[in-house]
């Protein structure tokens, strides 16, 4: 899999990732290689992301909205920004889309 990845990157294509927990995965084989790229790795990780983390591996995600306040919620709002993320929970709101686990997803792109 970290092959395929770095072969996308290289041919400039998008890494598209499905659920928070993906992007968790992901985003730690980077930060726990010695070049930062994509590799193999065995453990836990306890990446934590937040506004203003350094991305280097995710390009999209797929996710579902999340509960206020959550480390969830801070984690999309890294990758797409506060306020886009805000108003798209208006929306949702607006609209009565379902929350949390078993709701309606959202394709962000940073």
């Amino acid at each position: 899999t970290c092959q395929q990845i770095r072969e996308t990157q290289a041919a400039g294509k998008r890494v598209i990732a499905v659920g928070t927990t993906s992007v968790r995965c992901l985003e730690s084989a980077c930060m726990k290689s010695s070049d930062g790229q994509i590799a193999p790795f065995s453990g836990d990780t306890d990446i934590f992301i937040y506004p203003g983390y350094e991305w280097r591996c995710v390009d999209a995600l797929i996710t579902n909205f999340h509960l206020p306040e959550s480390t969830l919620l801070m984690l999309v709002s890294a990758f797409a920004g506060y306020e886009h993320i805000m108003q798209a929970y208006r929306t949702a709101v607006e609209e009565r889309y379902a929350f949390f686990s078993y709701g309606d997803a959202m394709l962000l792109t940073r």
